[in-house]
């Protein structure tokens, strides 16, 4: 009875040491660095941005604005024509809905009004269409009250 306690003994000892053989760490290595390669490939082809939130700060919109982020105004013409933003695009918000092939679809959208209330109702309209936007908090009068550069007559 000892002696076959021996041989199973004998054998679980023998498997073992083939679970830790060189080959073993070798394979698992390989197939850790293929996982890793695939993780790797999969997020350098993912280049977009992290998703926005529905609203941003006057600050933080400024900042993206300075790394050329695309800035959309949704006031009407006569409020652009008195004051605006330095390479804003206008699109008055009743017109956005025909005017949405005019906008780009691979960048995110920074969306300003006057107070921040059109601006909200803009980036709904372009999120409902597939396109990454957010709203300014406060609009082009907290722009103004920052002191970041508008364009008047």
């Amino acid at each position: 009875m000892s002696r076959k306690r021996g041989v199973s003994s004998s054998r679980r000892v023998q498997s073992q040491a083939k679970l830790f053989a060189p080959w073993f760490w070798i394979a698992l290595g390989v197939l850790l660095l293929g996982f890793l390669a695939v993780g790797l490939l999969r997020s350098a082809g993912n280049t977009a941005p992290a998703r926005l939130p529905a609203e941003i700060s006057v600050q933080e919109a400024y900042r993206l604005y300075q790394q050329g982020y695309f800035l959309l105004d949704v006031r009407t013409q006569e409020e652009w024509n008195s004051v605006h933003v330095p390479n804003a695009t206008l699109i008055p918000l009743d017109q956005l809905p025909q005017r949405l092939q005019e906008l780009p679809k691979d960048q995110p959208i920074l969306v300003i009004c006057r107070s921040g209330n059109r601006s909200q109702t803009g980036r709904d309209i372009l999120l409902q269409n597939g396109f990454q936007a957010t709203s300014v908090q406060g609009g082009l009068r907290a722009w103004q009250a920052a002191g970041y550069p508008v364009v008047t007559p």
